[in-house]
């Protein structure tokens, strides 16, 4: 991993040699804390997420975060953009990171007020810039990648300036190239930690293969603190294609890992319906092994022998195996209830 200097985000340790975390972003207005808030955080942090971040648009939204800061273990991030009253505010509450656009905050003297504030709490500071969003002066530029870079840098000369150090930098493109060449020249130049992501990715299918292509090469060199995978989907599904993002790089996480079959006209079990019912639970489990969900006796026991548990069907029959032996035969009825009395032995 890149040398960076480590930042503190709550229970977390961006940068330093520590592992990447995953983030996600909720996904909707937090109008109240209750307990199902709660209880999806909770979903969302046994499915790997380590940092939760929220859009603060108003002093409101920075009431009702602080709030649900004091309930939760998981570090909130408050996202906050033109008015640095509101970071001040949220500085007030058990909030993790504060992440702004320090461009788009305003005079200098605000910016410094918060860094002030910021300090005196502990709390780090996330520069985000965006490629669509650049300083006016820099959006012609031929040369889109180091633009952006300037922009982090003017960002960052502030914080430098001020002795402010404890900052994450993220440079986000939609596309991939971009998001390549701005974090690699980025690192060549400075040791802060980098948060990882392609911003507007679109889609479940192209935002996952857009991230995919942009993350795991910079992640294989080393470069990278922390990611998000920015979907139009749900929150879920980013942090699932973190998961899987980190596994591709070769930091694979412990947890479950399931290998599934696309289905042809040789299945006889239903292994998306299966897969859809079993994979929140599944990768919320705290185990580490290698679950198969396969349509038939071709690709079962035999090509998922390295499976520490498996079910696959045959014929009118589901079969359920370990390390490419067969252990029981049922009936596809009893399919869900034996899989999990099965799961159950998993060490």
């Amino acid at each position: 991993m890149q040398n960076t200097r480590s930042v503190k985000v709550g229970s977390v340790i961006m940068g330093g040699g520590f592992p990447v975390s995953v983030q996600t972003m909720w996904k909707e207005k937090l109008a109240a804390v209750d307990d199902e808030v709660i209880a999806r955080i909770g979903r969302l942090e046994a499915l790997g997420c380590d940092v939760l971040r929220f859009a603060v648009p108003d002093l409101e939204a920075a009431e009702t975060l602080g709030g649900l800061a004091a309930r939760v273990p998981m570090p909130l991030v408050a996202d906050i953009h033109f008015d640095w009253r509101i970071a001040l505010r949220c500085l007030d509450f058990p909030i993790a990171k504060i992440r702004i656009n320090p461009g788009n905050i305003g005079a200098r003297w605000k910016v410094e007020e918060l860094l002030t504030k910021a300090r005196d709490r502990g709390v780090p500071i996330r520069i985000g810039v965006n490629a669509g969003s650049l300083p006016e002066d820099l959006r012609a530029r031929p040369d889109r990648a180091a633009a952006i870079v300037e922009a982090a840098e003017r960002e960052l000369a502030v914080f430098e300036d001020f002795g402010f150090g404890e900052v994450v930098v993220s440079m986000k493109a939609s596309d991939v190239p971009t998001t390549l060449e701005v974090n690699r020249l980025f690192a060549e130049r400075h040791d802060y930690p980098l948060h990882l992501g392609v911003t507007e990715a679109g889609p479940l299918i192209a935002g996952v293969v857009k991230n995919t292509a942009a993350l795991v090469p910079l992640l294989r060199e080393g470069l990278g603190a922390t990611i998000r995978v920015s979907l139009s989907d749900s929150m879920e599904s980013e942090v699932l294609a973190a998961r899987e993002i980190l596994s591709c790089a070769g930091l694979a996480r412990p947890g479950i890992s399931i290998v599934s079959c696309p289905r042809c006209g040789r299945a006889s079990f239903d292994t998306h319906a299966f897969t859809a019912r079993w994979a929140e639970r599944l990768y919320s489990l705290g185990k580490t092994a290698t679950v198969a969900v396969m349509g038939c006796v071709v690709n079962g026991p035999g090509e998922a022998r390295h499976a520490d548990l498996g079910i696959t069907g045959a014929g009118d029959k589901v079969v359920i195996f370990r390390r490419g032996e067969i252990v029981r035969t049922i009936d596809p009825k009893d399919a869900d209830t034996v899989f999990a009395e099965e799961l159950e032995k998993l060490e």
